[in-house]
């Protein structure tokens, strides 16, 4: 007999998956399962995340199918529990996420059923720390085998980075970090659908990646909506979400003028042209968002209004510098705009300038309790008497609604 025929053979993905969520069940180290991207017979359901319960001192698996418009619970005993998900696996759900002690597993599935198995966290494969030159790798959000990353040439049919994407991949993971960071720390509870409003969509790399890593990273409820003044773009990315079976992200064509939502939790406008920023963060601020995302450009508004001050004339009188500062004074009276409407706000480089020359970012998370702005918005006031500014829009906007208090 041969050595190759007397090796045993390596188990399969889903059958390590399976060992391994036998092994945090009964270790006691499972913090959430998650199955995601449903393909069974009830078009209702989206997906089923578990918990560990205990019940009169019995250690269960308390399941939540989650539907479109209810949810439904059921507590299991683990070996039931675990004997039920070895059912669904693949013929009723096609993405499944084990969180435990060591951070994450997730089991996916190809349209032709082959399981693909990856690690994040502690338990990473030492292989893949190994072929790395670095001592550490960079925490993904994002992993390059999204089928959606493969659907909008991200990716090739292998699943590995074209290398022509390579910078619009780095962009998305930052983007899902710091979007993943400002949810962290927003008063949006756990449990709570949230609506998401991507205004200047494009091709949609955010858009899918946003309802990507909401629905199937977090396993959170999520209604995603890319706005885009294109046609042509809003068709395809339907055509996208369609053949991706991504329940609950649509595009819409239209601007943040014509595309007015009642409520939003997550307002997204990246690269929105010189006052549509400002309709954007308007749009944000009346809908009661809980986050806040731009990344501006195009400012054109404040320039043909600023004057040099005295002190400054002799620096401001080169245009290049003219141009400068009027985008910081634009973009710092947005961010103090935010402030006083009860928002906690950065402006930071969004991604390197190696990667695009439009990198600023102005993120706004909700504050929990507002407290008085008189102070605040004498600043404002004074810096753009400072200037010689007489309108800005996003105060202009706020101001027509009653949403920013008079000095």
């Amino acid at each position: 007999m041969s050595a190759s025929s007397s090796a045993p053979s390596a188990p399969d993905a889903r059958t390590q998956f399976l060992d391994l969520l036998n092994a945090a069940l009964h270790g006691n180290t499972l913090v959430k399962l998650v199955l995601a991207r449903h393909v069974g017979a009830d078009q209702t359901l989206q997906r089923i995340i578990a918990k560990p319960l205990q019940v009169k001192g019995q250690p269960c698996l308390s399941l939540v199918y989650r539907h479109q418009t209810r949810d439904i619970t059921r507590n299991l005993a683990l070996d039931q529990a675990q004997a039920l998900v070895g059912e669904l696996l693949p013929d009723s759900f096609r993405n499944a996420h084990l969180f435990d002690a060591d951070g994450e597993v997730q089991l996916t599935f190809s349209k032709k059923g082959k399981p693909m198995l990856q690690r994040h966290g502690a338990q990473a494969p030492r292989e893949a720390a190994s072929s790395s030159g670095h001592d550490r790798e960079k925490k993904r959000y994002l992993e390059l085998s999204r089928p959606f990353l493969r659907d909008l040439g991200v990716t090739d049919a292998q699943g590995a980075l074209i290398p022509s994407m390579s910078r619009k991949w780095k962009q998305i993971n930052k983007f899902i970090e710091v979007f993943d960071h400002a949810l962290a720390s927003a008063p949006v509870p756990a449990e709570q659908a949230l609506r998401v409003a991507d205004f200047g969509s494009g091709k949609g790399y955010l858009t899918f990646a946003m309802h990507d890593y909401l629905r199937n990273s977090l396993g959170r409820d999520a209604q995603v909506t890319g706005v885009e003044l294109r046609q042509d773009m809003v068709d395809l990315c339907n055509a996208a979400a369609l053949r991706l079976e991504h329940p609950g992200l649509e595009f819409q064509c239209g601007d943040v003028r014509s595309v007015v939502p009642e409520a939003i939790e997550v307002m997204i406008a990246l690269h929105a042209c010189d006052i549509a920023t400002d309709y954007a963060i308007h749009t944000g601020i009346r809908c009661n968002a809980a986050i806040i995302m731009c990344s501006p450009c195009c400012h054109k508004q404040i320039r043909p209004q600023l004057h040099s001050p005295g002190l400054l004339q002799p620096m401001l009188q080169y245009g290049l510098h003219l141009g400068q500062q009027a985008e910081m004074l634009t973009d710092s009276l947005r961010a103090l705009y935010l402030e006083a409407c009860g928002y906690e706000t950065k402006v930071f480089e969004f991604i390197s300038l190696e990667h695009t020359n439009k990198n600023k970012m102005i993120l706004a998370v909700k504050r929990r309790q507002v407290g008085d702005n008189g102070a605040l918005l004498e600043k404002i006031g004074q810096l753009k008497a400072f200037y010689g500014v007489q309108e800005h829009c996003l105060e202009t906007l706020l101001r027509a609604d009653g949403l920013l208090p008079a000095v």
